[in-house]
């Protein structure tokens, strides 16, 4: 009888390792993954379900939708595969997808952020390029600067002023 239960106990065990090894290749969906990073220290969730982490805090005011941001940023996917990286580019604030759009908006300048943009505020159901569908896109970000679009249209006119002035030929 004794055998009888050893052998009971050691199949019970077996299934047991093989279920819990058969759950290790499991991805956790989009929904899991947030609501178990939620929990992580230092991570905060928006409203809208953008998770983000103050790795350095920046000063000064933050961008708005209004504004350009200069940025560095590299953009991953949760097993961490790189699909876009930059160290230095100039982004509207409202021409990227929602979730970016609005941790940028939570930034100030020289500071760094890790968003975790979930499915619903970045590409949602469509593949982009080496993106899948249904992905969390992770973005470790840093924010140079920022101008308003007003600005940056004064300094283009006073650019193209100066290469006026420069490639008029002088009176004769």
């Amino acid at each position: 009888m004794t055998r009888l239960w050893i052998g009971v106990a050691a199949l019970a065990l077996a299934a047991g390792g093989l279920a819990w090894a058969g759950q290790q290749g499991v991805k956790a969906s989009p929904a899991t993954f947030m609501a178990q990073n939620a929990d992580a220290e230092g991570v905060i969730t928006t409203p809208s379900g953008l998770q983000y982490k103050v790795l350095a805090e920046g000063t000064g005011p933050s961008p708005t939708t209004a504004d350009v941001a200069l940025v560095g940023y590299k953009g991953t996917l949760l097993d961490g595969t790189v699909f876009d990286e930059n160290p230095q580019a100039p982004m509207p604030i409202d021409g990227v997808v929602p979730g970016f759009s609005e941790g940028l908006q939570k930034m100030k300048k020289g500071g760094k952020y890790r968003l975790w943009i979930p499915p619903q505020l970045g590409y949602g159901d469509q593949a982009a390029g080496p993106i899948p569908a249904g992905s969390i896109l992770v973005f470790d970000v840093e924010l140079h600067d920022f101008k308003s679009r007003a600005e940056i249209m004064q300094m283009q006119q006073m650019m193209q002023q100066q290469q006026g002035a420069a490639g008029a030929q002088p009176p004769r």
